[in-house]
């Protein structure tokens, strides 16, 4: 039903698409998003047909630590098991890793926390210079 693609050279219109559909703010700048996932260090997409309906993106060090920036699923195929696989994804290239690395929203860590990931409760707090 879904094809999953190793592709980081991605059409800024299906990232502008599949951001905003989460309503994600960095959906309105499309030809970076484009840029950055072509700079990623690993870009693993699901496709129903033509359309892009998942992303998970990762920046590494190419040998010691992943971070997961970015995981997204359009809110009509969610549930449908599309982040776990991308997720799964992630953990098969980055096996050999020493630390894969995520920032999520308080809501979505028992997701991640199903995907394999260990939160690190009073320990530290993720921090942003950010424009969005």
């Amino acid at each position: 039903m879904f094809v999953y693609k190793d592709i980081k050279c991605l059409a800024p219109n299906d990232l502008h698409d599949l951001f905003l559909s989460v309503e994600w703010a960095s959906g309105n700048f499309p030809d970076k998003l484009a840029v950055a996932m072509n700079n990623s260090g690993t870009v693993f997409t699901a496709w129903h047909g033509d359309k892009l309906v998942g992303l998970v993106n990762a920046l590494d060090d190419k040998i010691m630590t992943a971070y997961v920036h970015y995981l997204l699923v359009h809110p009509d195929y969610q549930g449908k098991g599309i982040g776990k696989e991308l997720i799964r994804m992630i953990r098969e290239k980055y096996t050999n890793y020493l630390r894969i690395v995520l920032v999520t929203d308080n809501k979505e860590i028992g997701f991640y926390e199903h995907c394999g990931f260990d939160s690190v409760k009073n320990e530290c707090s993720p921090m942003f210079i950010t424009s969005l």
